[in-house]
Protein backbone atom coordinates (compact mmCIF):
# COMPACT_ATOMS: atom_id res chain seq x y z
CA UNK A 1 0.00 0.00 0.00
CA UNK A 2 1.34 3.41 -1.04
CA UNK A 3 0.49 5.45 2.06
CA UNK A 4 1.82 8.70 0.62
CA UNK A 5 -0.42 8.25 -2.44
CA UNK A 6 -3.44 7.59 -0.22
CA UNK A 7 -2.77 10.71 1.85
CA UNK A 8 -2.33 12.80 -1.31
CA UNK A 9 -5.61 11.46 -2.76
CA UNK A 10 -7.39 12.06 0.55
CA UNK A 11 -6.20 15.66 0.56
CA UNK A 12 -7.78 15.99 -2.89
CA UNK A 13 -11.05 14.72 -1.41
CA UNK A 14 -11.08 11.31 -3.10
CA UNK A 15 -13.70 9.37 -1.07
CA UNK A 16 -12.10 5.95 -1.57
CA UNK A 17 -8.76 7.21 -0.22
CA UNK A 18 -10.43 8.85 2.81
CA UNK A 19 -12.36 5.63 3.51
CA UNK A 20 -9.23 3.47 3.29
CA UNK A 21 -7.31 5.74 5.67
CA UNK A 22 -10.12 5.61 8.24
CA UNK A 23 -10.20 1.82 7.85
CA UNK A 24 -6.49 1.71 8.64
CA UNK A 25 -7.23 3.73 11.78
CA UNK A 26 -10.15 1.52 12.87
CA UNK A 27 -8.24 -1.69 12.25
CA UNK A 28 -5.22 -0.53 14.24
CA UNK A 29 -2.83 -0.85 11.32
CA UNK A 30 0.87 -1.25 12.15
CA UNK A 31 1.38 1.82 9.95
CA UNK A 32 -0.66 4.12 12.18
CA UNK A 33 2.41 6.00 13.39
CA UNK A 34 3.52 6.56 9.81
CA UNK A 35 0.00 7.71 8.88
CA UNK A 36 -0.20 10.13 11.81
CA UNK A 37 3.13 11.67 10.83
CA UNK A 38 1.98 12.05 7.21
CA UNK A 39 -1.29 13.74 8.23
CA UNK A 40 0.14 16.06 10.89
CA UNK A 41 1.14 18.96 8.58
CA UNK A 42 -2.35 19.13 7.08
CA UNK A 43 -4.52 19.16 10.20
CA UNK A 44 -5.84 21.84 12.52
CA UNK A 45 -8.21 23.68 10.21
CA UNK A 46 -11.53 21.88 10.61
CA UNK A 47 -14.17 22.80 13.19
CA UNK A 48 -15.45 19.84 15.19
CA UNK A 49 -19.07 19.87 16.34
CA UNK A 50 -20.26 17.09 18.65
CA UNK A 51 -23.91 16.03 18.80
CA UNK A 52 -25.02 13.95 21.75
CA UNK A 53 -28.20 13.04 23.59
CA UNK A 54 -30.40 10.19 24.70
CA UNK A 55 -31.60 7.51 22.26
CA UNK A 56 -34.60 8.67 20.25
CA UNK A 57 -34.06 12.44 20.42
CA UNK A 58 -33.29 12.62 16.70
CA UNK A 59 -29.49 12.86 16.56
CA UNK A 60 -29.14 11.32 13.09
CA UNK A 61 -31.99 13.35 11.62
CA UNK A 62 -30.54 16.53 13.14
CA UNK A 63 -27.09 15.66 11.82
CA UNK A 64 -28.50 15.18 8.32
CA UNK A 65 -30.36 18.50 8.53
CA UNK A 66 -27.18 20.24 9.70
CA UNK A 67 -25.28 18.79 6.73
CA UNK A 68 -27.89 20.26 4.38
CA UNK A 69 -27.64 23.69 6.02
CA UNK A 70 -23.83 23.69 6.01
CA UNK A 71 -23.68 22.57 2.39
CA UNK A 72 -26.07 25.38 1.46
CA UNK A 73 -23.39 27.67 2.89
CA UNK A 74 -20.82 25.91 0.65
CA UNK A 75 -18.97 24.30 3.56
CA UNK A 76 -17.34 20.91 3.08
CA UNK A 77 -18.67 18.52 5.73
CA UNK A 78 -17.44 15.31 7.28
CA UNK A 79 -19.63 13.12 9.50
CA UNK A 80 -18.52 10.47 11.98
CA UNK A 81 -21.59 8.62 13.21
CA UNK A 82 -20.88 6.23 16.09
CA UNK A 83 -23.10 3.19 16.68
CA UNK A 84 -22.99 0.83 19.67
CA UNK A 85 -21.56 -2.65 19.25
CA UNK A 86 -23.40 -5.69 20.54
CA UNK A 87 -21.85 -7.01 23.77
CA UNK A 88 -22.73 -10.52 22.56
CA UNK A 89 -21.87 -10.68 18.86
CA UNK A 90 -19.59 -7.64 18.67
CA UNK A 91 -21.48 -6.47 15.59
CA UNK A 92 -23.05 -3.08 14.97
CA UNK A 93 -25.93 -2.04 12.72
CA UNK A 94 -24.22 1.16 11.52
CA UNK A 95 -27.66 2.42 10.54
CA UNK A 96 -27.08 6.15 10.95
CA UNK A 97 -26.23 6.41 7.25
CA UNK A 98 -29.78 5.31 6.39
CA UNK A 99 -31.07 8.68 7.61
CA UNK A 100 -28.38 10.52 5.67
CA UNK A 101 -28.89 8.85 2.30
CA UNK A 102 -29.79 12.14 0.63
CA UNK A 103 -26.15 13.22 0.93
CA UNK A 104 -24.66 10.03 -0.51
CA UNK A 105 -23.95 11.53 -3.94
CA UNK A 106 -22.72 14.92 -2.70
CA UNK A 107 -18.93 15.15 -3.28
CA UNK A 108 -18.74 17.80 -0.56
CA UNK A 109 -19.91 15.37 2.13
CA UNK A 110 -18.13 12.35 3.59
CA UNK A 111 -20.10 10.14 5.99
CA UNK A 112 -18.54 7.33 7.98
CA UNK A 113 -20.27 5.08 10.48
CA UNK A 114 -18.07 3.66 13.22
CA UNK A 115 -18.73 0.96 15.81
CA UNK A 116 -17.80 1.52 19.45
CA UNK A 117 -16.28 -1.99 19.64
CA UNK A 118 -16.85 -1.98 23.37
CA UNK A 119 -15.34 1.46 23.95
CA UNK A 120 -17.23 3.48 26.55
CA UNK A 121 -17.87 7.21 26.59
CA UNK A 122 -20.24 7.43 23.62
CA UNK A 123 -17.50 7.34 20.95
CA UNK A 124 -15.33 4.80 19.16
CA UNK A 125 -11.71 4.47 20.24
CA UNK A 126 -10.58 5.40 16.71
CA UNK A 127 -12.60 8.64 16.58
CA UNK A 128 -9.69 11.04 17.33
CA UNK A 129 -7.54 9.61 14.53
CA UNK A 130 -10.52 9.51 12.13
CA UNK A 131 -11.02 13.21 12.86
CA UNK A 132 -7.45 13.85 11.74
CA UNK A 133 -8.11 12.05 8.45
CA UNK A 134 -11.21 14.15 7.71
CA UNK A 135 -9.40 17.32 8.77
CA UNK A 136 -6.54 16.60 6.37
CA UNK A 137 -9.09 15.74 3.66
CA UNK A 138 -10.22 19.37 3.66
CA UNK A 139 -13.45 19.25 5.67
CA UNK A 140 -14.48 22.67 6.96
CA UNK A 141 -16.80 21.20 9.59
CA UNK A 142 -16.77 17.70 11.09
CA UNK A 143 -19.95 16.53 12.81
CA UNK A 144 -19.43 13.79 15.41
CA UNK A 145 -22.65 12.02 16.35
CA UNK A 146 -22.32 9.91 19.49
CA UNK A 147 -24.25 6.79 20.40
CA UNK A 148 -27.41 7.31 22.44
CA UNK A 149 -25.88 8.35 25.74
CA UNK A 150 -26.97 8.03 29.33
CA UNK A 151 -25.76 10.10 32.25
CA UNK A 152 -21.99 9.84 31.96
CA UNK A 153 -21.04 9.12 28.34
CA UNK A 154 -19.82 12.60 27.51
CA UNK A 155 -16.41 11.85 26.03
CA UNK A 156 -17.34 13.93 22.97
CA UNK A 157 -16.70 17.13 24.94
CA UNK A 158 -12.96 16.37 24.87
CA UNK A 159 -12.98 16.25 21.07
CA UNK A 160 -15.47 18.94 20.05
CA UNK A 161 -14.98 22.66 19.63
CA UNK A 162 -18.74 23.00 20.16
CA UNK A 163 -20.92 20.38 21.85
CA UNK A 164 -24.62 20.29 21.02
CA UNK A 165 -26.84 18.39 23.46
CA UNK A 166 -30.16 17.28 21.99
CA UNK A 167 -33.25 16.74 24.10
CA UNK A 168 -36.85 15.99 23.24
CA UNK A 169 -40.12 16.74 25.05
CA UNK A 170 -41.86 14.02 26.99
CA UNK A 171 -38.71 12.02 27.79
CA UNK A 172 -37.89 13.45 31.20
CA UNK A 173 -34.74 14.93 29.69
CA UNK A 174 -34.94 18.13 31.72
CA UNK A 175 -34.63 16.22 34.97
CA UNK A 176 -32.03 13.88 33.47
CA UNK A 177 -29.92 16.86 32.40
CA UNK A 178 -29.92 18.19 35.94
CA UNK A 179 -28.91 14.80 37.36
CA UNK A 180 -26.31 13.96 34.79
CA UNK A 181 -24.31 17.14 34.74
CA UNK A 182 -25.10 17.56 31.04
CA UNK A 183 -25.43 21.27 31.73
CA UNK A 184 -21.67 21.47 32.13
CA UNK A 185 -20.81 19.87 28.78
CA UNK A 186 -23.32 21.58 26.48
CA UNK A 187 -22.35 24.66 24.50
CA UNK A 188 -25.72 24.63 22.73
CA UNK A 189 -28.99 22.93 23.67
CA UNK A 190 -31.38 21.82 20.94
CA UNK A 191 -34.90 20.83 21.97
CA UNK A 192 -35.77 18.68 18.98
CA UNK A 193 -39.28 17.53 18.02
CA UNK A 194 -40.40 20.93 19.25
CA UNK A 195 -43.76 20.51 17.51
CA UNK A 196 -44.76 17.97 20.15
CA UNK A 197 -46.66 18.64 23.35
CA UNK A 198 -44.38 19.47 26.24
CA UNK A 199 -41.73 21.32 24.20
CA UNK A 200 -42.42 24.63 25.94
CA UNK A 201 -42.09 22.95 29.34
CA UNK A 202 -38.79 21.34 28.35
CA UNK A 203 -37.41 24.71 27.21
CA UNK A 204 -38.54 26.36 30.45
CA UNK A 205 -36.94 23.60 32.56
CA UNK A 206 -33.65 23.97 30.73
CA UNK A 207 -33.61 27.73 30.99
CA UNK A 208 -34.45 27.53 34.69
CA UNK A 209 -31.67 25.02 35.38
CA UNK A 210 -29.21 27.10 33.38
CA UNK A 211 -30.03 30.09 35.55
CA UNK A 212 -29.38 27.97 38.66
CA UNK A 213 -26.17 26.58 37.22
CA UNK A 214 -24.29 29.87 37.09
CA UNK A 215 -21.19 29.28 39.16
CA UNK A 216 -18.64 31.73 40.46
CA UNK A 217 -15.90 31.59 37.86
CA UNK A 218 -13.21 34.05 36.91
CA UNK A 219 -13.54 35.77 33.57
CA UNK A 220 -16.38 35.77 31.03
CA UNK A 221 -18.45 32.63 30.54
CA UNK A 222 -20.55 31.43 27.61
CA UNK A 223 -24.25 30.96 28.35
CA UNK A 224 -25.58 28.04 26.28
CA UNK A 225 -28.58 29.02 24.17
CA UNK A 226 -31.65 26.80 23.94
CA UNK A 227 -32.78 26.31 20.33
CA UNK A 228 -36.07 24.72 19.24
CA UNK A 229 -35.83 22.41 16.24
CA UNK A 230 -37.94 20.01 14.22
CA UNK A 231 -35.16 18.25 12.35
CA UNK A 232 -37.51 16.13 10.24
CA UNK A 233 -38.83 19.27 8.53
CA UNK A 234 -35.74 21.47 8.89
CA UNK A 235 -37.49 23.89 11.21
CA UNK A 236 -35.04 25.71 13.48
CA UNK A 237 -31.92 24.19 11.85
CA UNK A 238 -30.73 27.58 10.61
CA UNK A 239 -31.07 28.85 14.19
CA UNK A 240 -29.02 25.89 15.39
CA UNK A 241 -26.27 26.63 12.85
CA UNK A 242 -26.33 30.28 13.94
CA UNK A 243 -25.97 29.26 17.60
CA UNK A 244 -22.99 27.03 16.75
CA UNK A 245 -21.39 29.87 14.79
CA UNK A 246 -22.11 32.31 17.64
CA UNK A 247 -20.27 30.01 20.04
CA UNK A 248 -17.23 29.96 17.77
CA UNK A 249 -17.35 33.76 17.42
CA UNK A 250 -17.53 34.12 21.21
CA UNK A 251 -14.53 31.80 21.62
CA UNK A 252 -12.61 33.86 19.05
CA UNK A 253 -13.50 37.14 20.75
CA UNK A 254 -12.18 35.80 24.06
CA UNK A 255 -9.00 34.20 22.63
CA UNK A 256 -10.18 30.68 23.41
CA UNK A 257 -10.29 29.08 19.97
CA UNK A 258 -7.20 27.00 20.77
CA UNK A 259 -8.94 25.25 23.68
CA UNK A 260 -10.69 22.67 21.48
CA UNK A 261 -7.59 21.58 19.54
CA UNK A 262 -5.62 21.37 22.81
CA UNK A 263 -8.32 19.17 24.38
CA UNK A 264 -8.33 16.92 21.33
CA UNK A 265 -4.54 16.58 21.29
CA UNK A 266 -4.42 15.83 25.00
CA UNK A 267 -7.19 13.21 24.74
CA UNK A 268 -5.51 11.62 21.73
CA UNK A 269 -2.10 11.42 23.39
CA UNK A 270 -3.64 9.89 26.51
CA UNK A 271 -5.67 7.37 24.49
CA UNK A 272 -2.63 6.25 22.48
CA UNK A 273 -0.54 5.85 25.64
CA UNK A 274 -3.28 3.88 27.39
CA UNK A 275 -3.80 1.65 24.36
CA UNK A 276 -0.09 0.87 24.29
CA UNK A 277 -0.12 0.00 28.00
CA UNK A 278 -3.20 -2.20 27.57
CA UNK A 279 -1.51 -4.04 24.71
CA UNK A 280 1.54 -4.71 26.86
CA UNK A 281 -0.62 -5.93 29.72
CA UNK A 282 -2.54 -8.22 27.34
CA UNK A 283 0.77 -9.75 26.37
CA UNK A 284 1.18 -10.68 30.01
CA UNK A 285 -2.37 -12.01 30.41
CA UNK A 286 -1.40 -15.43 29.07
CA UNK A 287 1.75 -15.52 31.13
CA UNK A 288 1.99 -17.94 34.02
CA UNK A 289 3.12 -15.11 36.28
CA UNK A 290 -0.24 -13.34 35.99
CA UNK A 291 -2.04 -16.56 36.82
CA UNK A 292 0.15 -17.03 39.86
CA UNK A 293 -0.64 -13.48 41.01
CA UNK A 294 -4.36 -14.20 40.64
CA UNK A 295 -3.99 -17.39 42.70
CA UNK A 296 -2.19 -15.47 45.46
CA UNK A 297 -4.95 -12.83 45.52
CA UNK A 298 -7.64 -15.51 45.75
CA UNK A 299 -5.71 -17.23 48.55
CA UNK A 300 -5.45 -13.96 50.45
CA UNK A 301 -1.67 -13.95 50.29
CA UNK A 302 -1.62 -10.74 48.25
CA UNK A 303 -4.02 -7.82 47.82
CA UNK A 304 -5.08 -6.74 44.31
CA UNK A 305 -3.20 -3.43 44.53
CA UNK A 306 0.07 -5.13 45.33
CA UNK A 307 -0.52 -7.62 42.51
CA UNK A 308 -1.26 -4.75 40.11
CA UNK A 309 1.96 -3.05 41.24
CA UNK A 310 3.88 -6.16 40.18
CA UNK A 311 2.17 -6.13 36.77
CA UNK A 312 2.98 -2.46 36.28
CA UNK A 313 6.57 -3.06 37.34
CA UNK A 314 6.88 -5.85 34.76
CA UNK A 315 5.45 -3.57 32.03
CA UNK A 316 7.93 -0.84 32.95
CA UNK A 317 10.73 -3.35 32.86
Amino acid sequence: MDLDRLVADAREGVPRAVARLISLVEDGSPRLRELAAALAPYTGRARVVGLTGSPGVGKSTTTSALVSALRADDRRVGVLAVDPSSPFSGGALLGDRVRMGEHATDPGVFIRSMATRGHLGGLAAATPQALRVLDAAGCDVILVETVGVGQSEVEVVALADTTVVLLAPGMGDGVQAAKAGILEVADVFAVNKADRDGADATVRELQHMLSLNRREVSGPTWRPPVVRTVAATGQGIDDLVAAIDDHRAWMADHDRLAEGPRRRARAEIEAIALADLRARIRELSGDAALGELAERVVAGELDPYAAADEVVASVRG
